[in-house]
């Protein structure tokens, strides 16, 4: 991949069905449509993508059609054309393999989830410029736990410890090559052990899981190995935004969420 920034960008939204573990988050049916800060959180991803200049189409992936148009902004979206419908899989991972896989998508495809509450412009920015300057058939966008904490020092995160820092998912993913389905087909079998960073590095032989276990494992290495598995070339992309490792899974961080959405919008001058 070139580190030219011409080329379109497509997106894939996740909004899949809430989880035993979200059930306490709000009351919508649709989790992607719980309001935060008085905007259902899918309307704020999709307006964040657009609002970034990166991304020509949105795909929002669920089981339900209805979802694209279930906010006057959203169906005036796809009225347009710029808000189209996919079919959602058993798993996040299995939505994207699938998606991948079907005639409607189109590469580069960056991927992000409707409980991406806190999503911004900048964040999309950042991440699309950071992961199409290299060559890599798949980045992911990572916070380390450092610039977390300094944040929200009292919030509850998952991370992997690695050499030098423990990084937290972003919840951004760029598929820029046709050899990222791979990267996809491996989420799909490895899903199971997103809260468990061990086992996750046991699936790429005994040698990683002792220096992981040893605290001897650095990101960059992990992903070389893991690329070398897998049969991609992957890379990482530090955000600089604490903020951007917080998805909407519990009320805890729905309240964080609240509030620093609410900070933002008195923060900004109104239109003269």
């Amino acid at each position: 991949m070139s580190g030219a920034t011409t080329e379109p960008i497509h997106a894939l939204v996740l909004a899949g069905r809430r989880t035993p573990d979200e059930a306490g988050v709000g009351t919508q049916r649709h989790k992607a449509l719980e309001p935060v800060d008085g905007v259902p959180m899918l309307e704020r991803v999709v307006a964040a993508l657009r609002a970034s200049g990166c991304v020509t189409s949105i795909h929002v992936c669920s089981d339900d059609p209805a979802l694209t148009r279930a906010t006057p902004l959203l169906a005036e979206l796809a009225g347009a054309g710029a808000l189209h419908f996919a079919a959602s899989g058993a798993s996040p991972a299995a939505s994207v393999a699938g998606f991948l896989a079907s005639g409607a998508a189109t590469l580069p495809l960056l991927a992000t989830a409707a409980d991406h509450a806190l999503l911004t412009p900048e964040m999309v920015r950042h991440f699309v410029a950071t992961a199409r300057a290299g060559d890599a058939d798949f980045a992911v966008g990572l916070v380390e736990a450092s610039l977390f904490r300094r944040r929200f020092p009292d919030a509850r995160r998952t991370f992997i410890p690695l050499r030098g820092d423990a990084v937290s998912g972003a919840n951004l993913f760029l598929f820029a090559t046709p050899r990222a389905a791979e990267v996809a087909r491996f989420w799909v079998g490895a899903e199971s052990f997103r809260k468990r960073p061990w086992r996750m590095v046991s699936v790429f032989g005994p040698g990683v899981l002792l220096r992981f276990l040893a605290g001897r494992l650095d990101l960059d290495a992990a992903l070389a190995h893991a690329g070398r598995v897998i049969g991609a070339r992957l890379a990482a992309v530090r955000m600089p935004f604490a903020e951007a490792a917080i998805d909407v899974d519990t009320p805890a961080d729905l309240a964080i969420a609240n509030r620093l959405l609410a900070e933002r919008r008195q923060s900004t001058p109104s239109p003269s």
